[in-house]
Formats: C-alpha cells, sequence, structure tokens
C-alpha cells in the first residue's frame, strides 16, 4: 500500500465520513468530552497481532487454505505490517515458538521496524512433539512426572526467552495442554506442585524487565482435568511466583456464561492482569472473531479496563488477538476484530464513571444499566476512524483490502498452496 493509493481511496470516503463525525461530535459536545483528547486514546491503542493467526487454522475435521498464506517468519511479518499500514493499530507480532523461529535476528528486526512493526509477548510450545524433542508432551510437560520431560519443557521455555530478547520483547507467555482425561491419572496436588517448581525456573531465568503471562483453560485437550484450569490457579501460581508473573485473560478459555469482565476486576484489583487475548466464542474457545458473538460482553469488560487503567494505574498489559480463521479470510477477520476491539475501547471510554459510581453509592439499579447502556448504544465508528486517519491509515479497512487485491496478490507472490507454518 503506497501513499498515493491510499490517500486517493480515503478521498472517495472523506465527506460521508465527516458528515458522521460532525454528527457525533454535536451529539457528544453536549456531554463536555474532550473530543481531542479522546481521539488520541483511541489512536494510541494498539492490538498486537499473533503470527499464528495469519494463515488458515481449520478444526481436527478439516483445514481449508485459502493461498498466499505467509511461509516463513518474514511473510507473516509483512502480512501484519500491511494490517497495521491500514488500520494503523496493530504495531506489533506475536511469535510462537518453534513455529517461528529467526535465523537472523538483526534482519529480522530491520524488517519489522521498516514496517514500524515490534515484537510482543513470545509464546513457547510445550503442547505439541518437535521433531528435535527426546521426549514426548503425550502425558504433560512442565507438571510430567518424569523430571527429564520437566526439564526439556523448562530449557525450551529459556530458548524463547533467549529468542525474545534479541528481538525486543519483553514478556512470555505459557499456556500448558497439561492435563489428564481420565479419573486417577494423575494426583492433582501433585501435578499443580510439580508446574510450579517448573516455573520457578522459568521465572528466575526472565530478564527484570519482562513480565510472565500465565493463560488458563478449563478443557482441552484434556476433558477430566486441566493442571491451570481457571483465572483462581493462575493467580495462586503468579502470586507464588513474584510480582513481574501474572494471568493471561484468554476469552475463549472459560465455561459458558462465566462473568469475564467481573475476573478481569479482581485481577486488576490484585495487580495480578498481564494481558488478553481477544477473540469470542458461542460455545467454549472457539476462536471467533472478536465482538461478532457477544459484542456487549466485550464492551463490559473494557468497562472494567478502563476504570482499572484510570484508578490502578495499570497500563503494562499486553493486548493480543488469539483467533483461528477455517471460514474467513485470516487477514480480513483480524481487520475486522482489530476494529470491533477499538469500537468497544472507544464506547467504554465514552461512559461516565463518575455518574456510575454516584448510582451505586444509592442503589439504583436501573440507572447503572442506563449509564452503560447509552455509552454501548452509541455509533462511535466515526472517533476510531479520524483516530486512524490522523496516523494515516484507512477510512475502510477492509474495503481499502478488498479493492486493491491484496489476497489476489499475495497468491500470486506465494503460490494457492502456501501453508502457514502452525496452526
Amino acid at each position: 500500500m503506497n501513499k498515493e493509493q491510499l490517500n486517493s481511496f480515503n478521498k472517495k470516503h472523506l465527506d460521508e465520513h465527516k458528515i458522521n463525525l460532525d454528527y457525533l461530535t454535536k451529539n457528544l459536545s453536549k456531554k463536555s468530552i474532550d473530543l481531542d483528547l479522546l481521539t488520541k486514546r483511541i489512536g494510541k491503542f494498539q492490538i498486537s497481532i499473533p503470527s499464528w493467526a495469519l494463515g488458515t487454522g481449520g478444526t481436527r475435521f478439516g483445514r481449508f487454505p485459502i493461498g498466499g498464506e505467509p511461509i516463513s517468519i518474514e511473510d507473516k511479518i509483512n502480512d501484519v505490517g500491511l494490517i497495521h499500514s491500514l488500520n494503523k493499530s496493530s504495531n506489533a507480532i506475536s511469535l510462537h515458538i518453534p513455529w517461528d523461529i529467526p535465523r537472523n535476528h538483526e534482519k529480522i528486526k530491520s524488517l519489522a521496524k521498516s514496517l514500524e512493526i515490534k515484537f510482543d509477548a513470545v509464546n513457547s510450545n510445550t503442547f505439541q512433539d518437535q521433531p528435535k524433542n527426546h521426549f514426548s508432551y503425550k502425558h504433560g510437560s512442565l507438571s510430567h512426572i518424569n523430571k527429564s520431560v520437566r526439564e526439556q519443557a523448562i530449557n525450551h521455555n529459556k530458548e524463547v526467552i533467549d529468542h525474545g530478547i534479541k528481538l525486543g520483547s519483553k514478556a512470555l507467555t505459557i499456556w500448558l495442554a497439561d492435563g489428564t482425561s481420565f479419573p486417577g491419572q494423575h494426583n492433582f496436588s501433585d501435578s499443580f506442585q510439580r508446574t510450579l517448581e517448573s516455573l520457578h525456573e522459568i521465572y528466575s531465568y526472565l530478564p527484570k524487565d519482562w513480565k510472565l503471562l500465565i493463560e488458563y483453560k478449563p478443557y482441552e485437550p484434556n476433558f477430566y482435568s486441566m493442571v491451570i484450569p481457571d483465572w483462581g490457579t493462575s493467580y495462586v501460581l503468579s502470586d507464588k511466583l513474584g510480582n513481574r508473573a501474572t494471568s493471561l485473560v484468554d476469552l475463549g478459555h472459560h465455561l459458558p456464561n462465566t462473568n469475564i469482565e467481573q475476573i478481569v476486576a479482581i485481577l486488576i484489583h490484585l495487580k495480578k492482569l498481564g494481558g488478553f487475548h481477544f477473540n469470542d466464542s458461542k460455545y467454549g474457545d472457539d476462536d471467533l472473531s472478536v465482538g461478532s458473538i457477544k459484542p456487549y460482553q466485550l464492551f463490559l469488560i473494557f468497562c472494567e479496563l478502563v476504570k482499572g487503567i484510570e484508578e490502578k494505574k495499570e497500563s503494562n498489559l499486553s493486548w493480543m488477538i488469539d483467533a483461528s480463521h477455517n471460514l474467513k479470510d485470516p487477514l480480513e477477520d483480524l481487520l475486522q476484530s482489530v476494529e470491533n476491539i477499538k469500537i468497544s475501547f472507544a464506547k467504554a471510554l465514552l461512559v461516565d464513571y463518575e455518574k456510575l459510581k454516584s448510582a451505586q453509592k444509592e442503589n439504583d439499579v436501573t440507572s447503572c444499566q442506563s449509564i452503560l447502556q447509552e455509552a454501548f448504544n452509541l455509533d462511535v465508528r466515526p472517533l476510531v476512524v479520524e483516530s486512524r486517519l490522523q496516523h494515516g491509515g484507512a477510512i475502510k479497512p477492509l474495503e481499502a483490502f478488498r479493492k486493491f487485491n491484496f489476497r489476489e496478490k499475495l497468491i500470486k507472490l506465494r503460490g494457492v498452496n502456501s501453508k502457514s507454518t502452525g496452526l
């Protein structure tokens, strides 16, 4: 995407955007809101793109490649650069090792810098056996009863940290597939203790300016128990490790109807919220487009985040998407997801929290609901567009992606049968 193309595209949509923005501005001017400051806050909010989400994922029943998928880590960085050039909201990539091992760290860093891309949290993988492994993770990794398997998993995490240091990352994300599918298979407390001891060794290897993100999941791939099944277990582990260990909230890693916004509020209160994997779900870990199923829940989560950031001065959070694309073009889905995240964030910024607090003190339940829904029902898309325009992005990123036939160009460049590494 060059600037001339982008300017020409934006010019066709500029009049419509100005009309929409003027209408919203007049509506919000009655509320004494600093729109310039609000637009800047929306523009500064960036969401990292995971390297594994740039290709088609599929299910255990099938995978339907789209063509033009990134074959190398360079391809993946270029794809994130393309996304960021359109939405100006995705200035970082989150790598998954060993799917994305750089051969030349300085060359990779130089490529990323040329595209205004940074490296967010690096992710370890002990849920799959790799060709170089001496031991299998079939019966666990950091919790495995065999010390040699645990040491292999620990050393892998240390290698991931080493790669992250060379790239300028500042966080390690650990997700364990460890667990059981049958009663009596493991001793619960022993598995927990072995996991804690393994994490201690990894934590002690972390640089002082890094943080550890401990992800949790209630089920899958094991269906009787998971070693880290919920936010409480993740919190206990992070609390025992130290201040730089935190919980990572994946929106799909909860049982149906779980109150995720309450979890977020408590973790912020305890200073143990480290970051997010944004997605959406109907039944479980569906990894659907962010905001496609439960947009109001996403808004409520952001309300807790906005309050937490302002009240607890908690700003060092990692914002990442975690999705698997079986039906959509992955890049189109990521553009949609980032847009929905920014819209929810903008709506949460418009909540009158002082008024909400007063209504809560009066136990005025009706007013509490009205205050939240008033912000949720506002069409804040013109503000999101304006923030993007001010940073040189496209008025309509998804439409621009299609207009300039980027998928067709990627297929021509990489081939119709190219397959992304990882999922």
